[in-house]
C-alpha cells in the first residue's frame, strides 16, 4: 500500500514537472512593479537601417516630363504579367556582392552601408548633375522592397516571409507565420542578424514585457528567427497535465503488467 502511494505521488510530481506552465505560454507578461495603464517605453530603432548585400530596393524617378524618366523606371520584360513579390524581384534593384546596385544610364552605384535617405539624395544629385535641370522638378523615391526574413523551428508556418512595411516587430513576424505553438520556447527566441562583417546571434524573451525595450524587438531585413522546442516535446511527456498523466500512466501500467507477468513465470 505504501509503495502504491509513493508511486501515485511520483506520477503526480512528474506530471506537474513535465507540463507547460501558463508563464511559458503568455506573451509580454508584466511584472509586479508595472501598474495598470502605465506607459511602457518601447525601443525605437535608434539608427536607420543601413543596406546590406542581397537587399532589394524599389527605386522610382518622377519629373514633369514622364518620357524623360521612363528609362530610370524599368518595367520587367522577362515577365510582364508578374505581380506583387514577383514584380519586385524582376523590377527591383538588388545590392550585389560588391555592395552596388546597377541602374540604367547611371551604371554601378555603391550603396553598401548607406541608409535609404542617403541613397535617395545621392541619386538626385547624380541625376541633376548629368541629366536634368532643376526646372524638371525630379522626385526620387527609394524604398526597401519589404522586410524579408526567415523563421524556422517551432512555428505554425515556417519559411521565408516578407512584410511590406518600413518597420515591423518580431511579434508581427510571428503573427504572420502562424504563431508559436505550445511546444515552442517563447522565453529564448533566437535572432541571427546580418552585419557588414558577418552575422551575430541574439536572444529575446517574448514572455517578458521588457522584450519591447530590446534592440531585437524590431525585425531587420535578412533576419533569421529560430524558435526552439521546449524540453517537454523531446521528452514526449505531453504539454498539459492531462497529457502527461495519460502518458506516464500508460508507461506505469505497461511496466506493472510486465513485472506481474515476470513474477508469475
Amino acid at each position: 500500500m505504501k509503495m502504491m502511494r509513493l508511486l501515485f505521488f511520483g506520477i503526480i510530481a512528474i506530471c506537474l514537472a513535465s507540463c507547460v506552465s501558463q508563464k511559458q505560454l503568455t506573451y509580454l507578461q508584466e511584472d509586479n512593479t508595472t501598474t495598470k495603464d502605465s506607459l511602457i517605453p518601447i525601443q525605437k530603432m535608434k539608427e536607420p537601417y543601413r543596406l546590406q548585400i542581397n537587399d532589394l530596393l524599389s527605386i522610382r524617378v518622377k519629373a514633369l516630363d514622364d518620357e524623360l524618366v521612363n528609362i530610370f523606371n524599368p518595367v520587367s520584360e522577362a515577365n510582364p504579367n508578374a505581380t506583387g513579390e514577383q514584380r519586385l524581384y524582376y523590377d527591383g534593384f538588388k545590392v550585389d556582392q560588391h555592395g552596388n546596385i546597377r541602374i540604367p544610364i547611371l551604371g554601378e552605384i555603391p550603396v553598401l552601408g548607406y541608409t535609404i535617405e542617403e541613397v535617395r539624395k545621392d541619386l538626385e544629385q547624380r541625376l541633376l548633375k548629368d541629366y536634368f535641370k532643376a526646372e524638371a522638378n525630379i522626385f526620387v523615391t527609394v524604398k526597401l522592397s519589404g522586410i524579408r526574413f526567415s523563421i524556422n523551428g517551432e512555428i505554425g508556418n515556417p519559411g521565408s516571409k516578407i512584410i511590406y512595411r518600413d518597420q515591423a516587430t518580431i511579434m508581427e513576424a510571428i503573427g504572420n507565420s502562424g504563431d508559436i505553438p505550445v511546444t515552442g520556447d517563447k522565453t529564448n527566441v533566437v535572432v541571427i542578424r546580418q552585419y557588414p562583417l558577418g552575422q551575430k546571434v541574439h536572444h529575446i524573451d517574448l514572455t517578458s514585457i521588457d522584450a519591447m525595450s530590446s534592440p531585437y524587438y524590431y525585425v531587420q531585413p535578412n533576419d533569421l528567427i529560430i524558435i526552439n522546442p521546449l524540453p517537454q516535446k523531446s521528452l514526449g511527456t505531453g504539454v498539459t497535465g492531462l497529457q502527461s498523466f495519460t502518458t506516464i500512466l500508460s508507461i506505469v501500467t505497461a511496466l506493472t503488467t510486465s513485472i506481474l507477468l515476470f513474477i508469475r513465470l
